[in-house]
């Protein structure tokens, strides 16, 4: 998956996967030749090919040590960029930004679980419902009833009529991961309207960390400190945080936000051809019809919300 954010987070109910800006103003030039919809694609495969990577390590670290690996170095990052000020803030501030941090910890364990026993296709397919719930829910428009009618059909194919093709705990926490998904969008907005710039952002993956720590440890214990293990998972950090933030960065400063939510919505099929490339996870044609039908309504709902000029795309950390 996938945890991304905007610098200064606003309220959001595109279904349009959470993505982050750690380096305010500092993006490479050398990216601005991709052009706009070519930075976003370039992030979105970072992003899934980073989660196939982790699914590689996982033999060596354990899904819970993965996490840990990859939020630290996030962390770290973030906190060097930004250097948010400790001081200063309310005690409102502070329980918006823990909770922000738990969900993004809860988000991220989830969903690397989901990976550890499911496709990584079927595993984003099933997490972007939750952003698709809630924007359906948030618009309470009568055409959501289409898009929602897409996603459940798209659902049902992927679980081949019951999910007795899925692993049913991979299922779950997939399905967890997508609530978290939604509840990340929501904190981050609340985060971002009381931190200036990613400072909120930077501060909530640091409680991430130091939150999935003694989880990380209990499953991995010393091979964390393993130089192979810590070298792969900053290399997962960069591809599913640090670069994809920056791309995202750079494109949400030359495109609309609403084709920038479209785009992010192409994310389940990154992450199929990722699983195949990478992990040799390949597709039955129900479940690539699955994972289309899911596209289409997480699409069909970003369009409905620009037709109500409230398409802003609100991306979690992966």
């Amino acid at each position: 998956m996938t945890t991304r954010s905007a610098s200064t987070p606003s309220p959001s109910s595109t279904t349009a996967p959470p993505g982050a800006t750690p380096a305010q103003g500092a993006a490479p030039r050398r990216f601005g030749g991709l052009g706009p919809v070519g930075l976003v694609l370039s992030g979105g495969i970072s992003v899934q090919f980073g989660a196939a990577l982790a699914v590689t390590l996982m033999p060596r670290a354990g899904a819970l040590g993965v996490v840990t690996l990859r939020l630290f170095a996030a962390a770290v990052v973030l906190l060097l960029v930004c250097r948010p000020r400790l001081r200063g803030h309310s005690r409102t501030d502070w329980g918006t930004v823990i909770v922000f941090g738990v969900t993004m910890a809860a988000m991220n364990g989830l969903f690397y679980q989901a990976a550890d026993r499911i496709p990584l296709g079927a595993a984003v397919t099933l997490e972007v419902l939750g952003p698709l719930a809630l924007s359906v829910l948030a618009s309470r428009r009568a055409v959501n009833a289409v898009w929602a009618a897409l996603a459940l059909a798209g659902v049902f194919l992927l679980g081949g009529g019951g999910f007795t093709d899925l692993d049913p705990a991979g299922v779950a926490f997939a399905l967890g991961a997508g609530a978290m998904w939604a509840t990340y969008i929501v904190f981050s907005a609340r985060t971002g309207r009381r931190f200036p710039q990613a400072d909120g952002l930077a501060l909530a993956m640091a409680v991430a960390a130091l939150v999935f720590l003694p989880l990380g440890i209990a499953e991995s214990g010393g091979k964390l400190l393993d130089p192979t293990t810590v070298a792969l998972g900053s290399a997962v950090a960069v591809l599913s945080s640090v670069l994809p933030y920056t791309l995202e960065l750079l494109a949400l400063r030359r495109m609309p936000a609403s084709t920038f939510a479209v785009l992010m919505s192409l994310e389940p099929a990154l992450a199929a051809t990722a699983g195949f490339l990478i992990l040799g996870q390949a597709l039955s044609l129900t479940q690539s019809l699955a994972i289309a039908l899911v596209i289409a309504a997480s699409m069909g709902a970003v369009r409905t919300q620009v037709g109500r000029g409230k398409a802003k795309p609100e991306l979690p950390p992966a």
